[in-house]
């Protein structure tokens, strides 16, 4: 059956090969797929994004976002989505946006939401949708854990890396690496206090979104603690980001948050190299403790962890990745997802159950 799904961006970030927040990622991989498989992949997304499908662009804001600008940001998605849905056949609407409730397409085809964040993130209310035929869903079982009771979901559809396309040759070198949004939540300070503490060579790659948070943070616990040895890199690409995970001694994950997935430490295992992660939400089930890394509490245990890493086998991280982060296993999960929605728009059963409650 060919499809035609409209994926729907966080309306500040860009999407594309070079994109750094997981939900980009992912939907970047998703239309990617799509496309190759046939089908017709619409993605609404900021101007300046990159995809492989057909592109619908709204305005991007430049300069740092308010309450105010971010609501006119969501006005614009929301008028933008009734008028595709109203003027093209769309099969399945996915929402990948923290704000997704406040842009939902109007009453017609079904609309799947991946929750990316964790659930205390969303607003108040907004995972309670009233709409019909709007279908929720987690990225890992932890995240379900912590969603609210009564909350009624689909069945998880945890997060994949494309692992082949990930496999370089590059030699070990004697830096660690973090990559990711700067945000305080991301921990990064963590990061760099731990690498002057093991006295190595830090690489800090990723975006400072447009928020006052996170500008400030920044500013205020980023830029003081860089120096020759420590440094930030800015956004990567693929190709680049691929090239420094693979010669990386570790890649640092210092979450403070309960994260629900982990796409850059699948990606690091897949480039056969130990991640060393708080245990925080999903990433203890990612890092297997001693065998593709190591799970720390605090910055002192990062730092002594920096050192054993040179203990840990590229090639049983790389197997993990194989085995379990697979990006075929994601991209076969979603689309038959889509094939039931589309199927039970239809009038048919489809091909599975598609909720629950959590």
């Amino acid at each position: 059956m060919s499809l035609t799904v409209l994926s729907v961006a966080y309306p500040p970030a860009p999407v594309g090969p070079a994109a750094v927040g997981g939900s980009e990622q992912v939907l970047t991989l998703l239309d990617t797929a799509l496309v190759r498989a046939g089908h017709r992949s619409l993605v609404i997304a900021c101007a300046g994004s990159v995809t492989a499908g057909t592109l619908i662009p709204v305005p991007r804001f430049e300069g740092t976002l308010t309450d105010f600008q971010n609501a006119e940001l969501q006005a614009r998605h929301r008028a933008t989505i009734a008028e595709v849905v109203r003027t093209q056949h769309v099969d399945v609407v996915h929402l990948h946006g923290m704000d997704f409730h406040a842009y939902l397409p109007p009453p017609g085809p079904p609309a799947l939401v991946t929750l990316h964040l964790p659930p205390a993130w969303y607003a108040a209310g907004a995972l309670f949708v009233d709409r019909p035929r709007t279908y929720l869903h987690c990225v890992s079982a932890s995240q379900r854990q912590f969603c609210p009771p009564g909350l009624t979901l689909s069945p998880d559809i945890p997060n994949g890396v494309p692992v082949e396309a990930l496999a370089a040759r590059h030699g070990k070198r004697r830096y660690l690496l973090s990559l990711g949004r700067i945000c305080r939540e991301k921990g990064c300070h963590c990061a760099l206090d731990a690498a002057v503490r093991a006295d190595f060579p830090l690489l800090m790659a990723g975006r400072v979104f447009p928020y006052a948070a996170h500008e400030a943070y920044f500013q205020d616990c980023i830029v003081p603690r860089l120096d020759r040895w420590r440094r930030f890199i800015g956004p990567v690409g693929f190709a680049r980001k691929r090239r420094l995970l693979t010669a990386a001694r570790a890649l640092l994950v210092p979450s403070l948050a309960p994260e629900t997935s982990s796409l850059v430490a699948m990606e690091a295992l897949a480039c056969g190299t130990p991640v060393i992660a708080f245990r925080a939400g999903a990433l203890p089930d990612i890092v297997e403790h001693g065998v593709t890394g190591f799970l720390v509490d605090g910055v002192e245990e990062m730092a002594a962890a920096i050192e054993a890493a040179g203990s840990i086998n590229p090639a049983a991280c790389r197997e993990a990745a194989r085995s379990r982060f697979s990006i075929d296993r994601m991209v076969a999960d979603y689309f038959a997802t889509y094939e039931t929605l589309a199927g039970l728009a239809r009038g048919s059963t489809g091909p599975r159950e598609v909720s629950h409650a959590a």
